[in-house]
């Protein structure tokens, strides 16, 4: 299996992806390890902060050494020359917020699955034209359900995402399954400053996560 495969297989399998960004690497570190935890095998970092690129090198070096078989992506990538420094300290996996072709050319060449933003019709043609087959639906809270429904007989080959807006409750996540997404991207929902002040990272994000894979599981 392809490095770019085996990323998009973890994703789908784990239905869900958790994303965040913290200023305090330590504190990046231990949501890491709080996701691990709950049984999470993929997750998005986001490039929202200039500590971004040295708390993902932290990261993997954290992830080398003690948790294995986690793939760590980066969010929030817009240009080639971010893209190239996070492929350079050892990303598996690239998203943008938008479909940006400058940064599908730098996954291509290292073999690594992109996944774009896209909100209309069109923007998802373009992707799947450039060989695409898994992108985000962002803002989810402004598309809905109802756009993946309206839409999904036109995309059979492609797999979506939406990110923002999604909900941990088991109402919202059937409605965003049954309208026919393949995985939900999951961030200030499970994972958002007040969590982050508690501190307490195995009540707050690891019990939360795996209360949503099992919510997951029943649907």
């Amino acid at each position: 299996m392809s490095k770019k495969d085996s990323s998009l297989q973890a994703v789908l399998q784990q239905r869900i992806l958790p994303l965040y960004f913290e200023a305090d690497t330590t504190v990046s570190l231990e949501v890491l390890k709080a996701l691990y935890a709950a049984g999470i095998r993929a997750v998005e970092y986001t490039n929202r902060g200039a500590a971004a690129l040295d708390n993902f090198k932290a990261m993997k070096q954290l992830r080398d050494a003690e948790l294995p078989g986690l793939e760590i992506g980066i969010g929030t990538i817009k240009n080639a020359a971010d893209a190239r420094a996070f492929v350079a300290a050892g990303v598996d996996f690239l998203i943008s917020p938008g479909y940006v072709p400058e940064v599908l050319e730098v996954a291509n060449e290292f073999g690594l699955l992109y996944v774009p933003g896209c909100m209309t019709p069109t923007e998802i043609i373009t992707a799947e034209n450039a060989g695409i087959r898994f992108v985000k639906l962002f803002p989810g809270n402004v598309l809905g359900p109802g756009f993946v429904e309206a839409i999904r007989t036109l995309f059979p080959a492609m797999y979506f995402m939406p990110t923002g807006g999604v909900e941990l409750d088991e109402a919202n996540l059937r409605s965003w399954f049954t309208a026919g997404v393949n995985a939900v991207g999951l961030g200030s929902k499970l994972i958002n400053k007040k969590v982050l002040a508690q501190a307490d990272y195995a009540a707050a994000i690891t019990a939360a996560t795996a209360t949503t894979l099992h919510t997951l599981k029943s649907i």
